[in-house]
């Protein structure tokens, strides 16, 4: 005698379990994932807001240097305008005056190279006197505020980071999914669930047509 196949209604409560079951997976893996940087992103929403009102006193930090000749060879010559420093004098930046370039484009004329250094939080550049070989570096910060504000807006960051920040949307953005579905699911339960919806999309759009011009 075969086993009789569920009834209808047993058969969706089945789906109904097995949906529950998936999204509170994938909603508290999401959230997992994106917790710390979905505090920092929070925090530094607040003080991107209030950017005028939080001061940041820049300090700025100088370093002079004199190229030995041999390093100071390798600048001689007719050398693309945007080509980076030679390695050999990369080096010896990191080495003597700890200053790290890597391979950025770098501004070549006559009688110097600038290289500029823009970072989160601050900024900084290189020049070189391309005959006297005197080396002249200044970095200026604005304080670990304005560092994490520049984190937030991916400023001066670096690819690796702005692809990180792209991760970190999509988890936030499946956070939000999966907790929008489970709500459908919650609704029968919770009569408020939709007007409390209506009034997370209905409030900001409100706050947009009567106060921004």
């Amino acid at each position: 005698m075969t086993a009789s196949r569920p009834t209808g209604p047993a058969t969706a409560q089945q789906r109904r379990g097995y949906w529950l079951r998936t999204l509170h997976q994938w909603h508290w893996i999401s959230a997992a994932v994106s917790l710390v940087v979905l505090l920092l992103f929070t925090v530094t929403g607040i003080t991107l807001n209030h950017a005028a009102q939080i001061e940041a006193e820049p300090r700025v930090h100088s370093v002079t240097g004199e190229l030995p000749a041999s390093v100071l060879r390798t600048l001689e010559g007719e050398i693309a305008g945007d080509a980076p420093l030679p390695a050999s004098l990369r080096r010896w930046l990191d080495a003597e005056l700890d200053v790290r370039v890597d391979e950025r484009a770098a501004e070549w004329s006559d009688g110097e190279v600038y290289v500029s250094l823009p970072r989160p939080g601050g900024d900084a550049w290189l020049a070189i006197d391309r005959e006297a070989g005197s080396v002249e570096y200044e970095l200026t910060t604005r304080g670990t505020i304005a560092w994490l504000n520049d984190l937030h807006k991916g400023r001066n960051t670096g690819a690796v980071w702005r692809w990180f920040i792209d991760i970190f949307a999509i988890a936030c953005l499946l956070f939000a999914l999966t907790g929008l579905w489970l709500l459908h699911l919650h609704a029968r339960q919770r009569g408020s669930t939709w007007p409390l919806v209506a009034a997370g999309l209905a409030v900001p759009a409100l706050v947009v047509i009567l106060f921004m011009h």
